[in-house]
Parts: structure tokens; sequence; C-alpha cells
């Protein structure tokens, strides 16, 4: 009884040490001895020499990982970035990864290259240009960060500047230089306005110069205008006073 009882236990060991699963979205390494073989087996279930092949299962989906990095400008000011990395594991190199690097592929190897990346793209922008060419920094580094990872089968996918830190004094300084635009700005728009104000006196003045000339050379044209114009305002009282001795007769009928 006690020996079938051992067969038992030995058998279910057996099968169970002879059957490995990898699960979806990621590949197996198969070690055999103790080494990698560089076969890389792909989800599912699997067959295995007990005690003697092993299984090794790494991620290849697509995975996050943020950095915060510490770098100065091209203009020597300091700049603390924090930085988020998509990035997958090129399935054909998941045994030669895991032979050089091991699982944690991310401590030794992608987060010290985001670093370095992050270093020599900031390097290369003075920090308003940090600020205003974000895309264009960033493309920058991505370029750095795959050509630092990709040897070793690691796929820099995307990276995003999540965001920049510059120290206080800086802070300071764009919005004293944002201030000051804003004032220029204004006083540009008040002397357009004056300008606009002044050209439209201008205008109102040559037009009333010119109706007058039209009117005086109309006037001197016709004198019996003047004559007319006298009559239509006179309001129907004589003088009090005449000078000299001769009393004006006037036509009354």
């Amino acid at each position: 009884m006690n020996k079938i009882i051992a067969i038992l236990i030995i058998a279910t060991l057996l099968t169970i040490t002879s059957v490995g699963f990898v699960p979806i979205g990621h590949r197996g390494v198969e070690i055999r001895a103790g080494k990698v073989t560089g076969y890389i087996r792909g989800e599912g279930i699997f067959l295995k020499t007990p005690f003697i092949d092993g299984n090794r299962n790494v991620d290849i989906r697509t995975q996050k990982l943020e950095v915060e990095a510490f770098a100065a400008s091209r203009d020597l000011q300091d700049v603390k970035s924090n930085i988020a990395v998509n990035f997958s594991i090129n399935q054909s190199k998941v045994a030669e990864l895991y032979q050089n690097i091991g699982r944690d592929y991310q401590d030794r190897v992608l987060a010290p290259a985001i670093q370095e990346s992050v270093k020599s793209a900031i390097a290369t922008f003075t920090a308003e240009e940090l600020i205003t060419k974000r895309e264009e920094v960033s493309n920058k580094m991505l370029l750095t960060l795959r050509e630092k990872v990709g040897e070793f089968g690691i796929e820099a996918k995307s990276l995003n500047i999540v965001n920049f830190e510059f120290s206080e004094s800086f802070n300071q300084a764009i919005e004293r230089k944002v201030t000051a635009q804003q004032d220029a700005l204004a006083a540009e728009n008040k002397l357009k306005q004056i300008e606009f104000e002044a050209k439209q006196e201008i205008e109102k003045a040559k037009g009333k110069a010119e109706a007058q000339k039209i009117e005086g050379e109309a006037l001197r044209a016709n004198p019996e205008v003047l004559r007319l114009r006298a009559i239509e305002t006179w309001n129907g009282q004589m003088p009090t006073y005449w000078g000299g001795d001769v009393m004006p007769f006037f036509n009354i009928n």
C-alpha cells in the first residue's frame, strides 16, 4: 500500500514538473540544465523534461516606465523632468535579453538609458526652448533612447514629457518676461488706436476744408447768394444807430 502511494506521489510530481505554461502576452525562455538554450516558447501549455528543463516567462506586452531625471540646459539652468516611456520587448530577442540582463532589465538598462537620453537632449536646448520646443525635445530624447536600448531587444515606442520643473529664479524671470511682453502689446495696441483716431481727425479736417473751399468758390461765383443769405438771417429789426446825417429810406410797399 505504501509503495502504491509512493508511486502515485512520484507520478504526480513527474506529471506536474513535466508540464509548463506560458501566459498570454508572454514568451517562455527555455532553460536546460541551468543554461539558456535560445529556444523561445509561445503562449500556452508545453511539455518539458522534469528536473532538467526549466522555463522563464518574459512579458512582451507594451509596458510603461516613469522616471524622474535631473539635467542642465544649454544655458546652465537646472531642470527636473518627469518622463514616461512606453516600451515592449522584441519577442525574437527574449532569450538573449534574459541571458545577458535577466528579468530586472528595467532597472539595469532601461531606466539608466532614459536618464542619459534626457540629459543628452536637454543639454542642447536652452531652458526657454524646453518650453517652446517641447515636442522637438521629446522626439530627440526618444531617438537617443532607441539607439541605447535597441541592441538589448527593448523597443521604445513613445516618450512623453510629463513635466518640467525649473528653479524659482528662472520661473520669476519667465513671469517678468511674459508681463513685459503683455505690457508692450498693450502699449502697441494703444498707439495703433491713437494713430487711427488721429487719421480720422485729419480726414475729417480735410473734408471740412474741402467743403469750405467749394463753398467759397461758389459764393465768389454767385455774389447774389451772399445777399440772399443776409436777408434770410435778418430778424426784421432796423439798427438803432446810423452813422452820418442821412436817414435811410426803406420801401415798405
